[in-house]
């Protein structure tokens, strides 16, 4: 059974780590920011929907201007990846479950997603695409053996603290079945009754009455 867990550890960026996340946290930021506006403005003046699709259309011409090419200089998958939190904050606030989604600011915490195509994960260091070399992170604890890293979210909080969230996929065995079902009712002339038809006086011999009956192993 494949589950989802989530690991959180602080890190030290480098200098040249620290100014990659500033410019990618800056980029995704700006992106956000403006897809935000351009589908906030169709909906209110032209009354037209723009989806996902179509805010990643617009990114790929932006990034084509020469006003803008300082896009290209991080990796598109955090930018990327921007444009689906600001579809999934659309379709929250569509299904009234959170408010209409607002714009980020610069002094907030600040995030970039990476998928596994923009990292690389040997089960012990992780290093993010555009980097040199890997994070240096923290391990508080170890993450389980096998378990496959989808993606990776960085972080700096206000106080100018780094934060990894790794993301795994881990598998995990399913519990046994246990086949034999006993009932038992409480009774006023016997302790109690079972479903088999056993009648109990005691709470420990019922215990065991009931255990050889259907052949379960008390704890």
């Amino acid at each position: 059974m494949e589950i989802k867990h989530a690991y959180k550890f602080g890190f030290y960026p480098t200098f040249e780590q620290e100014t990659i996340l500033a410019q990618t946290f800056g980029c995704a930021r700006f992106i956000y920011n403006r897809m935000l506006r351009v589908r906030s403005d169709a909906g209110y003046t032209e009354k037209k929907r723009i989806g996902y699709h179509a805010t990643s259309s617009l990114l790929t011409e932006l990034k084509k201007e020469p006003e803008f090419e300082w896009l290209n200089k991080v990796s598109s998958v955090p930018v990327q990846q921007s444009l689906r939190h600001l579809q999934a904050a659309f379709s929250n606030s569509f299904a009234k479950r959170t408010k209409y989604p607002s714009f980020k600011r610069r002094h907030d915490k600040q995030s970039a997603e990476y998928t596994s195509s923009a990292f690389k994960w040997d089960d012990k260091s992780l290093k993010l695409a555009k980097m040199k070399d890997p994070l240096n992170i923290r391990w508080s604890r170890a993450l389980p053996k096998g378990a496959k890293l989808t993606t990776a979210t960085v972080s700096k909080d206000s106080a100018g603290r780094y934060h990894v969230s790794m993301f795994c996929d881990d598998s995990v065995a399913l519990k046994p079945k246990v086949s034999g079902k006993i009932g038992i009712d409480l009774g006023l002339t016997h302790f109690a009754i079972l479903s088999t038809g056993e009648s109990l006086w005691a709470l420990t011999d019922g215990i065991q009455a009931a255990s050889a009956a259907r052949d379960v192993d008390i704890p």
